[in-house]
């Protein structure tokens, strides 16, 4: 069922060089939807140089913030996010200015959240039947979703779809550290927070222009791939930690039982020590590590005390 209360919609559109696209964004974005009593569009100009800003005036939008220079998709989110929590948003959907996601979805996408069955809802592009991917990228994009699904915990098909609804409550509980790709790092937080996350199946409107956000697709599965071990490091510090300390000790522990073994097989050391100061070197280290794991699990513990801080004051 849905919700009786009147509810707020803001829709946060990040842009960059999207005076050609638009128009037809804004122009498909529902004007009324059941269990919605009002709807704002916020759009972030993230330092454009065409004429993105004379278009978004000439729509009409509710608010306009621009960026003095382009600080990137991940910074614009954040913006977006914060403005849509300071006009008391209930909702706030975020899309895309090139067009990408079907604005007509809304409804849907935030249909879960008005029925309270979700904190987030990402739209599931079925990038399998996206024309213009690549095998090689339908391919990477399947394992990065499935790295992020294993990190997270959350069974999200497509990861890293920017066309998204988040409740106030889970929107206040984010707070974006990369400078990469916010839709991983919302996911994996959203996980280690016990957010529920929901997925639905979209179709994408046909392609308008190449990814702006990395030159190729090696530099997106290096960048991304850093975001993901940044971010788990973040929420998961021991665990973290303490797989690299045991790289370290395993073969420290091995080196001292075939030690051992060769004292007691043969009765001497002679021949041996090498590999007894190796070990040596590689337990110390390992115990290093180990404690750093424990310094950044109480580091952790107090990030997560100030991001409550943070959270009931916004």
């Amino acid at each position: 069922m849905i919700s009786l209360k009147a509810m707020k919609l803001v829709i946060i559109i990040p842009c960059f060089n999207e005076e050609k696209t638009l128009d037809l964004v804004v122009n498909s974005i529902p004007n009324k939807i059941e269990g919605i009593s009002k709807i704002e569009i916020v759009i972030i100009d993230d330092g454009s140089t065409d004429k993105t800003i004379d278009v978004a005036k000439k729509l009409g939008v509710n608010y306009i913030i621009s960026n003095t220079l382009n600080k990137g998709l991940a910074r614009s989110f954040e913006i977006g996010l914060n403005k849509a929590l300071s006009l008391d948003a209930d909702i706030i959907v975020n899309t895309d200015g090139d067009n990408q996601y079907p604005q007509q979805n809304i409804p849907d996408l935030i249909k879960p959240i008005l029925e309270n069955k979700a904190d987030i809802v990402v739209a599931n592009r079925q990038t399998n039947k996206i024309k213009h991917f690549s095998f090689i990228k339908k391919l990477f994009q399947f394992l990065g979703s499935s790295v992020v699904r294993y990190l997270s915990g959350v069974q999200i098909p497509d990861a890293v779809s920017g066309f998204r609804a988040y409740s106030r409550d889970a929107a206040k509980q984010l707070n974006i550290v990369t400078e990469f790709s916010y839709a991983i790092e919302t996911l994996i937080q959203a996980g280690k927070k016990k957010l529920s996350v929901k997925s639905i199946d979209i179709q994408t409107n046909s392609k308008t222009r190449e990814s702006r956000l990395f030159k190729n697709m090696w530099q997106h599965i290096k960048r991304s791939g850093s975001t993901i071990v940044r971010v788990f490091a973040m929420y998961e510090p021991f665990k973290t930690f303490f797989f690299i300390s045991n790289l370290f000790f395993a073969p420290g522990f091995l080196l001292g039982l075939r030690f051992i073994y060769f004292y007691l097989l043969e009765g001497s050391t002679s021949g041996h020590i090498q590999s007894l100061i190796l070990m040596a070197v590689l337990l110390i280290v390992g115990f290093q590590v180990f404690l750093i794991g424990l310094l950044a699990d109480l580091i952790a513990n107090n990030r997560k005390l100030i991001e409550k801080i943070l959270r009931d004051r916004k």
